[in-house]
């Protein structure tokens, strides 16, 4: 049994979301609001359950309720644990490689722009909703100009040839957010391109946050 603690917005937890779809894993989800009651994430029991008050979380119940934070050592957790079908490339530079643009997505790009992030911006600095919107466009835009071309080292339809993995798991959710707030994508054709292709499969569907049971 796997636990995932989850809110639909989290690009984080979509990430997680779309990797144990790819891998074909039954999971519960466990809904943390992260606005709601000044934000659940902060609440005691689930400070006791992680420490780091950040979706998502997920725990295995098999493995002792082993407790894994950070959407990343989520993703290589389960590649570990559940091998097949993998979500990583066989060959060490070219995962190397998806773990690169990754990391950039997840480090790079995402910190700056994340929910905690414009709520300091608004909240502590002042900083009005216009300005806000035109930090975070310009850190996506920034941040995708480098994925477009680390793109160009994968020749088939997705990372893995004729299936999506780890690194589509982390950009779709980029995309997404990319789009919602009203980002130009025009200047990325490849990552539009294959976000598209993911999108239309059910792996993908299943994990947007719209259809995740604590929508709004």
């Amino acid at each position: 049994m796997l636990t995932l603690y989850s809110y639909w917005r989290s690009s984080a937890a979509y990430r997680v979301r779309i990797a144990l779809n790819l891998k074909g894993l039954a999971y519960r989800q466990v809904p943390v609001h992260l606005v709601q009651d000044g934000g659940q994430q902060r609440a005691a029991d689930y400070r006791a359950l992680n420490p780091q008050q950040l979706v998502p979380l997920l725990v295995d119940e098999v493995n002792g309720g082993a407790r894994i934070a950070q959407s990343l050592a989520i993703l290589e957790y389960l590649e570990e644990v559940f091998p097949v079908p993998a979500i990583l490339p066989g060959d060490p530079l070219e995962r190397a490689q998806v773990r690169a643009l990754a990391l950039h997505i997840a480090c790079e790009i995402h910190p700056l722009n994340n929910l905690r992030v414009l709520q300091y911006l608004s909240g502590e600095l002042g900083v009005d909703d216009a300005a806000k919107d035109a930090w975070y466009r310009h850190w996506v835009a920034t941040g995708l100009a480098a994925v477009e071309q680390g793109l160009d080292v994968f020749a088939g339809r997705f990372s893995l040839g004729d299936r999506p993995g780890y690194l589509e798991a982390c950009l779709v959710p980029q995309v997404y957010n990319a789009r919602r707030f009203a980002c130009d994508l025009a200047p990325f054709p490849r990552i539009r391109q294959l976000a598209e292709r993911c999108e239309a499969l059910e792996s993908f569907r299943s994990a947007a946050p719209e259809v995740q049971p604590d929508a709004q």
